[in-house]
């Protein structure tokens, strides 16, 4: 029994494994397989609660693509993620279920913690995806380094900018000057961090607006462009809009009157915003969650 419980966690292994090759190779993930990922996950539950009599599989495996589905239309619908990122999350859902963990046993020892495996999957995807992201950042940043510095120093000296930086200086010279009165420690190290923490938070806002400005964006014909795509400034003909960054991503009929335009010689090229390929950090997260369980209870 135990090892049928292996099934939907290497099959998950092997989508997420497929899902980051195409992701890498062409920033996208196919339908088919986050579709087949649903599919697969709910009829793998449901052979599981046809086969053992116990209709919790089933239930959980509709129960985590119904929460996976409310998080990956969150994170959709707020700019966080692409289509195929949240559909990933969705196939996941229905395949892992609310299951908890220490269902999985060698010999009578439990392998995994007792947290629902949706919610140490979801808390190392978040912590996993900011490291993979900044990483991501930074090499973009030395791969184009000029570009980077000049786009860096131009919003550095922007005027909005100039304003934010003489509100974030008064308010850390006055947060240092309690500190330096206040002797109690429990008082002192916290505010010294959250003072030091906005300052952080303030450059690595700048950073990533100098990486998008400066690395991620690109002029294409329309027809490289593929659904889901963010283009980064209205495309207009005739006064009406086509195509905007209000849009979440593009879409194929879009792509179609675009690629129409363009061939009329009616429109320019598109500027579009090139995304990182997420999917590789639902990946290492799903691995990371495999092997440590959630991180956060690790670490604590």
């Amino acid at each position: 029994m135990a090892a049928l419980l292996f099934i939907p966690y290497t099959l998950a292994l092997l989508a997420l494994g497929w899902a980051s090759y195409t992701d890498f190779k062409t920033r996208e993930v196919p339908d088919w397989l986050n579709f087949s990922l649903v599919a697969s996950g709910i009829g793998i539950n449901l052979i599981f609660s046809l086969v053992f009599l116990d209709f919790s599989y089933i239930a959980n495996s509709l129960l985590g693509f119904g929460l996976f589905f409310l998080l990956g239309m969150l994170m959709f619908y707020t700019g966080q993620w692409g289509g195929g990122d949240s559909k990933m999350l969705m196939g996941l859902g229905a395949l892992l279920g609310l299951g908890l963990f220490d269902k999985l046993t060698f010999s009578e020892v439990e392998l995994f913690s007792s947290f629902p495996l949706f919610f140490s999957f979801f808390i190392n995807l978040l912590l996993v995806g900011a490291v993979y992201g900044l990483v991501w950042s930074f090499s973009l940043a030395f791969l184009n380094s000029k570009s980077f510095l000049q786009e860096f120093k131009r919003i550095n000296k922007s005027k909005d900018i100039m304003l934010w930086k003489k509100i974030i200086i008064v308010a850390l010279a006055i947060a240092f000057g309690l500190i330096f009165f206040i002797q109690n420690p429990a008082v002192k190290v916290p505010l010294a961090s959250a003072a030091l923490l906005a300052a952080i938070t303030f450059y690595l806002v700048l950073f990533i607006k100098a990486i998008e400005h400066s690395c991620m964006l690109r002029r294409v014909a329309p027809n490289v462009l593929t659904e889901g795509d963010w283009v980064a400034e209205d495309v207009k003909y005739r006064g009406k809009v086509i195509a905007s960054p209000k849009d979440l991503g593009v879409s194929k009929e879009q792509i179609k009157k675009l690629s129409l335009l363009y061939r009329q010689k009616k429109i320019k090229m598109v500027l579009m915003k090139v995304g990182i390929p997420f999917i590789p950090s639902f990946f290492l997260a799903f691995v990371v969650t495999l092997a440590y369980g959630n991180l956060i209870l690790m670490f604590v």
